[in-house]
């Protein structure tokens, strides 16, 4: 009788273990790195909504809301539609101040934003990011975090060591896969509280209509993208495609994510477009924009290859240089 209790107490309390990791997990205490082009310093990135973040991505009840409702598409809809409201201006300001926003870049005025949405979707004025000089020279395509990897096909490690970069799926077009297959890839991640238009690296023409892959709407902040990389696949996209006549073939795929159903291409197909000039926005939430070289037609620059190496994102501003042909 003793033995039985004895038994039944201890599966009784392996059993309370394994409920309460399941349902009440820590998440982790990670840092996010980064690399700073302009001070040349690591520095640690101030996550916006870091708390809800980490549960989500970093506890199995957090998964399990992740798989039933964060990931899908009518959860981004009702945090948009709040973001666009009349009184989401009064988040403006506050948010400004809390992760030290130049507001004197802004084309329009803080207090003359309509909308949460309206501010986060800006322009800045025209001096605002300056253009890399040159018609042998790329630049990035947006503010943000910058991975640059210059062969592919080489390439082990993309926010996480082990996982690999599914090609052909993201990009949804095997021809386009062997394409690139050995070329050249600049990750772009975009945070909440960056600049949120997005630009052509090159000049050049927009060859097709953009073509949409729909999808869902997972996190592709490093926190997640660390849990599985196959998010940026799974997720909303759009592949844009650029007739460069000094860089060739060259390919964006613009990745929507939580918080981000709305992709807004402004750059019209057929129009020949000088480096720089805008290509679309996104609405609130953190982003992402994938641009692909074919092999051999882009020399990256050291910094951002060298902090990649290092398993470091570079931050860095729309407009300055990315690299040079070769």
């Amino acid at each position: 009788m003793r033995r039985a209790l004895v038994f039944a107490g201890t599966l009784l309390i392996a059993a309370g273990t394994l409920i309460f990791s399941i349902f009440f997990q820590n998440p982790s205490t990670m840092k996010v790195e980064f690399f700073n082009r302009a001070t040349g310093t690591v520095e640690e990135e101030a996550i916006f909504g870091e708390g809800p973040l980490r549960w989500v991505y970093e506890t199995h009840l957090g998964k399990i809301t992740l798989w039933a409702l964060v990931r899908r598409s009518i959860f981004s809809k009702i945090y948009g539609w709040e973001m666009s409201r009349p009184s989401s201006r009064e988040r403006i300001l506050p948010f400004i101040e809390k992760y030290g926003i130049d507001a004197e870049t802004f084309e329009t005025a803080p207090e003359n934003f309509k909308s949460f949405n309206d501010f986060f979707s800006r322009k800045l004025k025209a001096n605002a990011r300056p253009v890399a000089a040159g018609n042998a020279v790329a630049c990035l395509p947006a503010d943000g975090r910058h991975f640059a990897f210059e062969n592919l096909s080489a390439t082990t490690q993309i926010f996480a060591k082990g996982q690999q970069f599914d090609l052909k799926t993201f990009l949804g077009d095997e021809t386009l896969a062997k394409r690139y297959e050995q070329g050249s890839l600049l990750c772009s991640r975009l945070c909440p509280t960056d600049y949120h238009r997005f630009h052509l690296p090159v000049a050049g023409t927009l060859i097709s209509e953009p073509r949409l892959i729909n999808g869902m709407l997972y996190s592709v902040n490093p926190i997640a993208l660390s849990q599985n990389l196959a998010y940026l696949w799974e997720n909303k996209r759009i592949v844009v495609e650029i007739d460069s006549p000094e860089f060739g073939k060259v390919t964006q795929v613009i990745v929507g994510a939580t918080n981000v159903g709305t992709i807004c291409l402004t750059a019209k197909p057929g129009m020949p477009l000088a480096k720089g000039e805008e290509l679309g926005y996104f609405r609130f939430g953190g982003s992402f924009v994938a641009t692909f070289f074919e092999k051999g037609r882009i020399r990256f620059c050291d910094d951002l290859t060298g902090a990649t190496k290092r398993g470091l994102e570079t931050y860095a501003l729309m407009g300055e240089i990315l690299g040079s042909g070769q």
